[in-house]
């Protein structure tokens, strides 16, 4: 089944990335897994900057249990993205973050995907609730709000 790429207008926080010379792969534009290190990074500034989360001292950890991404257009050094994120879902100890590339100045995504978190417990690696505090900051990034 064709997806069709999301719009700007779909997400709720945006994080701008400049790629990296390193970015590239040997066909000049940038790698695959790559796209999977913006979505990543997105997701943790989001829960560090709006959820004041602390990725080093935290109890708690969210571990990536899924995650997809779709392709729509070639990205490449030197350019500037935005990496769009929402919350699809609001779990008792998961968040489902729905995530798009966009090229600057550009409505529609060069590719989209999902990153499941699940939060465990730091030590035990035992799924945990995400606190109460975290939850209510993020739903403002919630599809769902």
């Amino acid at each position: 089944m064709k997806q069709i790429p999301k719009q700007r207008a779909d997400f709720l926080y945006f994080l701008p990335i400049q790629t990296r010379w390193s970015d590239n792969d040997i066909y000049g534009h940038v790698n695959n897994v790559t796209y999977y290190s913006y979505f990543d990074t997105a997701t943790n500034a989001l829960l560090i900057e709006k959820a004041n989360f602390d990725i080093r001292h935290s109890p708690i950890i969210g571990l990536v249990v899924d995650s997809t991404c779709r392709f729509f257009q070639e990205l490449s050094y030197p350019e500037i993205i935005e990496v769009g994120v929402v919350i699809s879902r609001l779990g008792n100890s998961s968040v489902q973050y729905d995530l798009a590339i966009f090229k600057q100045f550009h409505d529609v995504a060069s590719a989209q995907g999902h990153f499941v978190h699940v939060f465990v417990d730091r030590q035990t690696r035992k799924s945990t609730s995400t606190p109460i505090e975290m939850r209510d900051a993020l739903l403002q990034y919630s599809m769902n709000r």
